[in-house]
């Protein structure tokens, strides 16, 4: 028998009404049968009566999907644990288990099981004492470093490049600077609103959506010089909308908290209508201001329109990415 005969009767072992050369191997080489492991997908295997199959399906069908499928589909008991983070997450006391398993919709436990590993990594606490729980150390711990590794502005570059596109008006990003508000990122939409504005421009606090965003939620103490300097050139015109006097501007500054943007319809620049709305950070202040704009009747400038909606979402979105809680502000 040759070496490559006598692998093939190892690795395929005969069957018992075989034969010849393979009969004389398996007597040779009696202790070669090779048994097969017990299969992961058996019942026996699984000691948790949650199943990382989606509903309806069993392994041998979620085996028999391609590696792209079987990754999106991900692993549910996962997904079924965090849901007991998010209540810790948005509520602001510690929990009993009850309260806890009732809010994430399922049985106190079930709920038990995951907080035992939960507790294991530090991602909950338990007081020894009301036997609450809260959200746990390494929870902190991967909250700062998210925030250590976010960067706002580029964040909303990407978000307000989709919100261009599909809604196909112009956009920015406004930051505050030494000099007041200013833009640091501009990207026109198919039909340019030639509004003449460049990377670097400090936007008038009166005279635009922008310079009305940061007055409405920035401290005085910061924005109260320019204000004052522009309340005083404003007095000496005549025709535009821009606020004259204290009383005037405070009515304004409380039409953009009230709608959560502000608005300016051909103030800065005729027949040009804009929106900005503000993104916070993770200590409840203002971070950044998104601004969307374009030309009289091709721009829905209803505070309800498409743009408004779209922009104000984009916003809170980002609020969220950044750390924000609306408890934050009080």
């Amino acid at each position: 028998m040759t070496i490559r005969e006598m692998y093939s009767t190892m690795v395929n072992p005969p069957d018992s009404n075989a034969g010849g050369r393979d009969s004389r191997a398996a007597a040779v080489f009696p202790h070669r049968r090779l048994a097969m492991p017990p299969s992961t997908h058996t019942a026996s295997a699984r000691t948790d009566t949650d199943t990382d199959n989606p509903p309806g399906e069993d392994a041998a069908s979620v085996d028999a999907d391609d590696g792209d499928e079987k990754q999106r589909s991900g692993i549910q008991s996962i997904e079924v644990g965090f849901r007991l983070l998010d209540v810790l997450t948005n509520e602001p006391r510690a929990m009993m288990l009850r309260d806890l398993a009732q809010r994430a919709g399922m049985s106190p436990a079930k709920a038990h099981r995951y907080l035992v590993s939960f507790l294991r990594l530090g991602v909950v606490a338990q007081d020894p004492l009301s036997g609450r729980y809260e959200l746990g150390g390494f929870a902190l711990q991967l909250g700062l470093a998210r925030l250590a590794r976010v960067d706002g502005v580029k964040l909303a570059r990407i978000a307000l490049a989709e919100l261009r596109d599909r809604l196909d008006v112009t956009v920015g990003i406004a930051v505050w600077g030494n000099q007041g508000p200013t833009v640091v990122h501009w990207m026109e939409s198919s039909y340019p609103a030639k509004a003449a504005l460049k990377l670097g421009d400090v936007m008038p606090m009166l005279g635009s959506a922008t310079g009305l965003l940061f007055a409405a939620y920035l401290p005085r103490s910061k924005t109260g010089p320019m204000i004052e300097r522009e309340l005083q050139d404003a007095r000496q015109r005549a025709s535009d909308a821009t606020p004259r006097t204290p009383d005037a501007l405070e009515r304004a500054l409380a039409e953009v908290r009230e709608h959560g943007a502000a608005r300016v319809e051909g103030m800065l620049l005729p027949t040009i209508h804009a929106f900005c709305t503000p993104v916070f950070d993770a200590s409840g202040d203002l971070a950044l201001g998104l601004i969307a704009l374009g030309h009289e009747g091709a721009f829905d400038i209803r505070w309800d329109g498409e743009v408004a909606t779209a922009l104000r979402e984009c916003a809170r979105k980002l609020s969220y990415e950044l750390g924000y809680s609306p408890d934050a502000r009080g």
